[in-house]
């Protein structure tokens, strides 16, 4: 009942701690018959991996994903030899997966292993367990989601049809010109933003953060494309409701919305309802997308997408008030090495959620109606 788990028939189970030997993940549920090399597994990985730039963590770690289990190499062809021997064909059986950790340093936690970090969740873990690691938080430590990105990677075998793209679209005060959205700016800057005009001015402003040893937070924009009608269910397993169980699942974030969302309270009925005409296809065309690809819980066929809103880090330079565990009062300064915005590494882990969600939603459709 420890709750490491997520999905129904595409389900992952993530282990491992921040300052442990290794952490890693299990995908139940898989297809057999599927397609995959580690390197493509590894290219998600690469995106998401710390000490890529100096707006994110310095501490060094490869993310080498190994592939343990669960996958067999492509078949022989009948001269004998393999077809190609980086290529893994799944078996249907539990998909493990182990990064090893190479760079800790938890000597740089000696220093707060009895106090409370404010903001953090050392105080919590410490209510629930009566223990928790300080070493760079343990379990509560987004290193975790190392292995939500590579089971992300084996979700999108599932949905080869479907395009899942995640973007930054705001940090702290600073956001994007929508006018100038371009989904192939996105991997060419430290921020995966997509408006290249914004680009100099989030430097300086992230630059000036970091300096201040302080840290700011983001919003992140996730879409899935080309996503069939009818996924997902009305009550209790609403595609929307998973989505954002997902997002929310995700370290440090505080707020999910689709569609439009909160801003959807403030519109008239005439203005939020998706009017709908026939195509020249013959098949109906929605005239808008208020409400974000999902009615009813169930999707229209349309473009899905959801935001979500990653509050600043909590380890900052800036002494802070806060407790111990013998109850004395202290100040508390976070050494060592942090993300000046967490939000920058959220953009491959809100696009692995969406994809295992999808995935998951896609098997269970077919379950249900075929």
């Amino acid at each position: 009942m420890s709750m490491h788990s997520f999905g129904q028939l595409f389900r992952f189970t993530t282990w491992g701690e921040s300052h442990g030997p290794a952490l890693g993940g299990v995908v139940d549920g898989c297809p057999p018959g599927l397609e995959i090399t580690e390197a493509e597994i590894q290219a998600f990985l690469d995106k998401r991996k710390p000490g890529q730039s100096k707006f994110t963590t310095q501490r060094r770690e490869p993310d080498a994903v190994r592939v343990l289990s669960g996958v067999m190499p492509k078949p022989l062809v009948d001269d004998g030899e393999p077809e190609n021997s980086d290529v893994l064909i799944t078996t249907g059986t539990p998909i493990s997966m182990m990064i090893e950790n190479t760079d800790q340093r938890s000597k740089d936690y000696g220093a707060i292993r009895r106090h409370y970090r404010p903001g953090h969740a050392d105080f919590t873990y410490d209510a629930k367990y009566g223990i928790r690691d300080y070493r760079g938080g343990g379990r509560s430590s987004a290193r975790e989601t190392a292995a939500r990105v590579a089971a992300g990677a084996i979700a999108r075998k599932i949905v080869p049809n479907i395009t899942i793209r995640a973007a930054m679209v705001e940090m702290g005060t600073v956001g994007i010109n929508r006018d100038n959205w371009d989904w192939a700016q996105v991997d060419d800057n430290p921020f995966f933003m997509p408006d290249a005009s914004s680009l100099t001015d989030w430097q300086n402003y992230l630059s000036d953060i970091r300096k201040a040893g302080s840290s700011v937070g983001a919003v992140i924009e996730v879409a899935a494309e080309n996503v069939p009608a009818g996924l997902g269910a009305p009550i209790y397993a609403k595609l929307d409701q998973d989505i954002a169980s997902a997002m929310m699942s995700i370290n440090a974030v505080k707020g999910v919305e689709l569609g439009n969302g909160i801003e959807a309270a403030r519109l008239t009925g005439e203005e939020n309802a998706d009017q709908i005409r026939m195509g020249t296809d013959g098949r109906p065309e929605f005239l808008s997308n208020q409400a974000g690809g999902v009615l009813g819980g169930i999707s229209t066929g349309q473009t899905i997408t959801a935001r979500f809103a990653v509050k600043p880090t909590s380890s900052i330079l800036t002494p802070r008030q806060s407790i111990d565990a013998d109850g004395n009062e202290v100040d508390v300064v976070t050494k060592g090495r942090h993300d000046p915005c967490v939000g920058i590494r959220a953009v491959p882990i809100a696009e692995a959620m969406m994809a295992c969600v999808i995935a998951d939603h896609v098997l269970l459709n077919r379950g249900q109606v075929g």
